[in-house]
């Protein structure tokens, strides 16, 4: 069965967090973030129709600033946020405080490089207006405090929060953009206001969870804000290198095959990202319990997570690959044939992903997170050098190869580094019988829930699941 998390904390007498059902908390992830993926792609297709591809493209333009920006703005503090609070929860009030100052500092220093490279390079600012382009830097500050303080909330186990906070920005924006788009209101400087007043009302009610249900917010800590610095800098690499794999490939196929070719390949990674999904929810979910757990127990844990990790992607992998037609070519319509191919070469690729999320995720809970960074870094040297071989010659084909190779590397050495670093043995990575039942009890659970029923609910229950 999944393993038996780290005896639940129960906190210090200032309301600390309680230890909800894994497998819940962990479904509750997964459905947020596919929901998520579906507003967004609903939120795509609202402003594309509105706006034209001129408008749609000025609009993702300036929102990709304010993420790539405040991504790269972080610093890994959340890295540090998570295993503080949840190994030492005495520090959860300064923890909050130095999240809000470092979030101003980090957010306002980059806003103001961007602008600046952008006044001395105007072409780095495309075609947008100065306006726009200012009121999204200006959002940099408040997307790191919220990446921040979700972190904070994840350590509590507030993932119903954390899961809500996640959610509101895409619904506000589908939502808004919608109505003002049967209005005939929509606009690109709309569009953009929309994604930022989501954002910040997800901003805000994990502000409030972090004030009112959670530890607070204490005096602030210099020292704490060093140390968090220093172990959030040993993961920002690895997390910065793992953004950089999931980009690079489509940027070199637009650079070096051209626009067709990227718009192909780019429907294909589409699809194959949500098989990202599951092992993100899961890590998420798990490192609390990790952080909590001692060095030995922890391997095993986050090793049982990752064998049922596996036969889910399986599972799931499978479908895509079965359904490939329908999904690239049905839905997009026949320019988009060469897809198919794609995605189901890309399929192959979760596997090395799930390793790389689930157990590098291990690694730095348990304080090491310059071993998930160079797992990580072979995968990033990996797309790097075979995206160059391939891509001139194989177009989008050349880059989904180029991804399941490097993605591959990279998660045989998490794995080899997670056996060796937690004591874990290479048998307990690979799935067992007992998995696929553990595996189908949970999906007999989880339906017994869509589909009450008084006989299914008893068998399902019946057992050690």
């Amino acid at each position: 069965m999944l393993p038996r998390m780290a005896a639940p904390w129960w906190g210090d007498g200032d309301g600390g967090p309680r230890h909800p059902n894994f497998v819940s908390s962990a479904l509750a992830t997964w459905g947020t973030q596919l929901a998520v993926a579906v507003l967004s792609l609903a939120n795509v297709l609202v402003v594309a129709r509105s706006l034209g591809a001129t408008g749609r493209g000025d609009v993702a333009f300036l929102t990709v600033i304010a993420y790539v920006v405040s991504q790269l703005s972080l610093l890994g503090v959340e890295q540090a946020n998570v295993n503080f609070a949840s190994a030492e929860p005495g520090l959860r009030p300064a923890l909050a405080t130095n999240s809000v100052l470092l979030a101003l500092l980090l957010g306002t220093v980059a806003a103001g490089a961007v602008g600046g490279l952008i006044a001395l390079f105007p072409q780095v600012g495309g075609h947008s207006s100065a306006g726009l382009r200012w009121l999204v830097l200006a959002s940099v500050p408040m997307l790191i405090l919220q990446v921040y303080l979700l972190f904070l909330a994840q350590a509590d186990y507030a993932f119903g929060f954390a899961n809500a906070a996640y959610l509101l920005a895409p619904l506000v924006n589908v939502s808004v953009n919608g109505l003002l788009a049967a209005l005939g209101a929509l606009s690109v400087g709309v569009a953009v206001a929309a994604c930022i007043g989501g954002q910040l009302l997800g901003t805000a009610l994990m502000a409030w969870y972090v004030g009112r249900r959670a530890a607070g917010f204490g005096r602030p800590d210099l020292r704490l804000a060093r140390r968090s610095l220093g172990f959030g800098m040993k993961a920002h690499a690895g997390q910065t290198m793992l953004l950089a794999n999931y980009k690079l490939d489509q940027w070199l196929v637009g650079a070096i095959a051209g626009a067709h070719q990227l718009g192909v390949y780019s429907v294909a990674v589409a699809w194959a990202e949500a098989l990202f999904y599951l092992p993100t929810a899961l890590a998420a979910v798990q490192r609390p319990d990790l952080v909590r757990s001692s060095g030995g127990d922890a391997g095993q844990e986050a090793a049982a997570v990752f064998r049922v990790a596996v036969l889910t992607t399986l599972l799931i992998g499978a479908g895509l690959v079965l359904a490939a037609p329908f999904l690239c070519v049905t839905v997009f319509g026949v320019e988009f044939q060469d897809s198919v191919v794609q995605l189901r070469v890309l399929t192959a690729g979760a596997f090395g992903v799930v390793a790389l999320k689930l157990l590098g995720n291990a690694l730095t809970a348990r304080g090491k997170p310059l071993l998930e960074t160079a797992a990580v870094g072979i995968a990033f040297v990996a797309t790097v050098a075979l995206d160059i071989v391939l891509i001139p010659g194989h177009g989008g084909v050349g880059a989904s190869v180029a991804s399941v190779l490097a993605y591959s590397a990279g998660g045989i050495a998490v794995a080899i580094i997670f056996a060796r670093a937690l004591g874990a043995s290479w048998g307990s990575l690979v799935p067992r019988w007992h998995d696929a039942r553990v595996l189908g009890r949970v999906g007999l659970r989880f339906s017994a829930r869509l589909v009450p029923s008084r006989a299914a609910t008893a068998n399902t229950f019946r057992g050690d699941g």
